[in-house]
């Protein structure tokens, strides 16, 4: 699905269209004093379109309202979209940057190929980044743990009811600005065994960020809440471990070996690329492997796991406190290495810490 002209495409002229009412100032800081995820947004928003033969054009910033859809727009029934979660970060010099942005364009075009959508080129992401920070730079908090949370999506726009890959689409970035996941430090989350549910198949769309994903999580992810549990982990066919509804899983066995599920269904998850990379810096084995549900529930029981924790975007880490599922409920083991390496992670982020992998990419100046 990538054209000629989109493969040669390095990057695109923005055409900016100022929000004509804008938040003032004063709204702006009580939005930013604690904000809550997903919930305010900023007042801009970037939009490029792509059609079959002119490749990715019309690239814009635009004030952030409600979109114009076709009510037979592809998206519509046939589900054809995808999305990425990436967050900007204020440094204590007023600087903004983000994190590993290269990492987010290439998951977003591996997820665009598996839909059959056209891909983004990576510079071009990038450059939407800093096109929307450019306008909105105001909106990135400068609070502990605070950022602003950057939502890419791409979606089928076509008019057209047949069953095929759309000839026209559409790329958007909306922001959102967001606090500490955790109030007061990272807390452990109980998690529930889903039994009945998988969350994708072989050769599915696991693999794959798109919404469809997610819906069919909330079912599992409902009855986790009904048994008094923060999150839901799926299991493969075979009984093996493969991700929560939205956060990887990793365990800490004593002898300092961490593993996390490997499996072509389970989503790449850029924080747990990042975590793992700095687990090997400190000289752990890591090993990408499946676990089956067994080998952690024996491996509590004979503490040769010392430490099971959940990670992703918004959360960064989590450790987990306990196993629940529907003939048993064990206790997890709440290790140190998980909130060691979430400091790390974070103080990277926030420019506290040497970036040594030149992990952070300046949108701002």
């Amino acid at each position: 699905m990538t054209s000629p002209a989109d493969t040669a495409l390095a990057s695109l002229e923005f055409a900016v269209t100022r929000n004509p009412a804008p938040r003032s100032a004063a709204e702006r800081e009580a939005a930013l004093r604690d904000p809550v995820f997903g919930t305010v947004f900023t007042d801009h928003m970037v939009g490029i379109t792509w059609t079959d033969g002119e490749g990715w054009h019309d690239a814009r910033v635009q004030p952030y309202g409600p979109l114009a859809l076709d009510p037979a727009a592809a998206v519509l029934h046939y589900g054809q979209e995808i999305f990425e979660g990436i967050k900007a970060y204020r440094h204590a010099d007023g600087s903004v940057y983000t994190f590993r942005p290269d990492q987010n364009a290439a998951r977003l075009q591996r997820s665009a190929h598996r839909l059959a959508l056209p891909e983004l080129p990576a510079d071009l992401f990038t450059q939407a980044l800093r096109e929307l920070i450019a306008v909105d730079g105001a909106w990135v908090p400068s609070g502990a743990d605070q950022s602003l949370y950057l939502r890419p999506f791409v979606f089928a726009s076509e008019p057209f009811l047949g069953v095929r890959p759309a000839r026209e689409v559409s790329f958007y970035i909306i922001a959102s600005p967001v606090g500490a996941y955790f109030k007061g430090g990272a807390k452990p989350v109980s998690i529930w065994l889903s039994e009945d549910y998988a969350r994708a198949g072989k050769g599915g769309t696991g693999a794959a960020k798109t919404g469809g994903n997610y819906a069919a999580s909330l079912l599992p992810q409902a009855e986790a809440y009904e048994q008094g549990c923060d999150q839901v982990v799926f299991l493969d066919a075979d009984g093996n471990v493969e991700e929560l509804g939205g956060m990887n899983v990793v365990f800490v066995y004593k002898d300092g070996t961490i593993v996390t599920p490997a499996s072509a269904s389970i989503l790449a998850g850029i924080t747990r690329l990042s975590l793992l990379e700095l687990a090997r810096d400190r000289g752990h084995d890591v090993q990408e492997r499946a676990i089956s549900i067994d080998e952690w529930r024996q491996g509590v029981a004979s503490g040769d796991i010392v430490e099971v924790f959940a990670c992703g975007t918004a959360a960064v880490v989590a450790p987990i406190g306990q196993l629940k599922g529907h003939a048993f409920s064990d206790e997890q083991p709440l290790g140190e290495l998980a909130l060691s390496l979430r400091e790390e992670l974070t103080d990277i982020q926030y420019g506290r810490r040497d970036d040594r992998h030149s992990w952070l990419v300046r949108l701002d100046g």
